[in-house]
């Protein structure tokens, strides 16, 4: 799913555009244990609880794409008989009104989800009538001849509020408050199914993680029956190490500077398409080529990314590089430059050491305090790297 298309799901958590039909939750406590449980007709649901599970609803498909809204599509295998997306299909098809069904799966997540304290599992199944669209991009709900049936799960924190005082109007008087517990905002969830070029996908499915360091692999596998992609933080690194044991000896600053330049300039070029800019393995090929790496380094390019990040990776664009800020960092020094002014600093060796320079051209403060610039009556006596 792309942005456009999460967006257009996320306008029907409102009052007035509202497609659920039913809602069902279930109440787990730190030792794994059932302690409540709800089920009934959404619309049955008071103003303001409504207006509460919108935004817990909105929120599980809020963030970036391939860093908290992951795309995930299910094996072949999991849509035989007694697969995971097979359970999910028949979830889907009973509107949550089989309570075998819903109780089975609330102890899948309870099963496999890694979290020791309390939590609320909140599913909906919803009906979205698709309006067509005019060739300018207008909706046209006289138009709609397709429906997206889907369900959509949230799992959320429960936490005691702070401890404070209150006023007690009664007594009057200020006294301490007695604490709740609160369901917070949700830290995973999913949609299913996708919704791909604005219609049904039976095949995929969005996860949602508020850390996009926590996956929850075993929920991803076990109930979910997908390989766990790479994190964000994950495809980073694998493309920092890819870039290491490629370039060897030709990994110098100024081709790893020309890498992320470019990487930058894929993402600012893509930046308002729907998706964001994936690299495969001939790309991430390219990009290296383009960036100055030797062409004697990139004969076994192949292997190389075989071997550290797998044959079919795709790396998203935006995982690998900042386009805020470019790092030199040593281990007594952290330099952080604006991407486009990379040229500011260089590498040079000067009487037999290295250095990195920066240079000055501008006002320079320490600590907030401005410094009179260093000058010399003569040029240094250097060697260039």
């Amino acid at each position: 799913m792309n942005k456009k298309e999460i967006a257009e799901i996320k306008k029907q958590f409102t009052p007035d555009r509202c497609s659920i039909t039913r809602i069902c939750g279930c109440y787990v406590d730190g030792e794994k244990n059932k302690k409540t449980e709800l089920k009934e007709a959404f619309l049955s649901l008071s103003e303001e609880e409504t207006f509460k599970y919108f935004d817990i609803f909105r929120k599980t498909l809020t963030g970036t794409i391939g860093k908290n809204l992951i795309n995930m599509e299910f094996p072949l295998d999991q849509e035989a008989e007694g697969g995971t997306q097979n359970f999910l299909m028949k979830l889907r098809k009973s509107k949550l009104t089989d309570d075998t069904l819903t109780e089975a799966f609330y102890d899948r997540i309870i099963e496999n989800y890694d979290y020791g304290e309390n939590y609320y599992i909140i599913l909906i199944h919803a009906v979205y009538d698709i309006p067509g669209k005019s060739s300018d991009g207008a909706e046209m709900f006289d138009a709609s001849d397709e429906i997206y049936d889907h369900i959509l799960c949230s799992i959320c924190p429960v936490k005691l509020d702070k401890a404070s005082l209150c006023y007690n109007a009664e007594k009057n008087n200020i006294e301490d408050r007695e604490r709740s517990w609160i369901v917070q905002a949700p830290d995973a969830g999913f949609l299913f199914p996708a919704f791909n070029d604005r219609n049904t996908d039976l095949h995929s499915m969005l996860y949602y993680t508020r850390n996009p360091e926590v996956l929850q692999p075993a929920l991803m596998e076990e109930v979910f029956g997908c390989q766990t992609p790479l994190s964000a933080k994950g495809q980073k690194e694998t493309f920092q190490e890819l870039v290491t044991e490629t370039l060897g000896n030709a990994c110098d600053y100024e081709t790893v500077v020309s890498i992320h330049e470019n990487l930058n300039e894929i993402i600012e070029e893509k930046k308002d398409q729907p998706e964001p800019p994936t690299l495969t393995k001939p790309e991430v090929k390219n990009l290296l080529a383009i960036s100055g790496a030797p062409e004697e380094v990139l004969d076994h390019f192949e292997e190389q990314f075989d071997a550290t990040a797998g044959n079919k990776t795709e790396f998203l664009a935006t995982n690998l590089t900042s386009t805020k800020a470019l790092e030199v960092k040593t281990p007594d020094v952290i330099v952080k430059v604006s991407p486009e002014k990379a040229a500011l600093l260089e590498t040079r060796v000067i009487n037999g050491r290295s250095y990195l320079l920066i240079q000055i051209d501008d006002q320079v403060e320490v600590n907030g305090v401005p410094i009179r610039p260093v000058t010399f009556s003569e040029p240094d006596s250097e060697s260039e790297e």
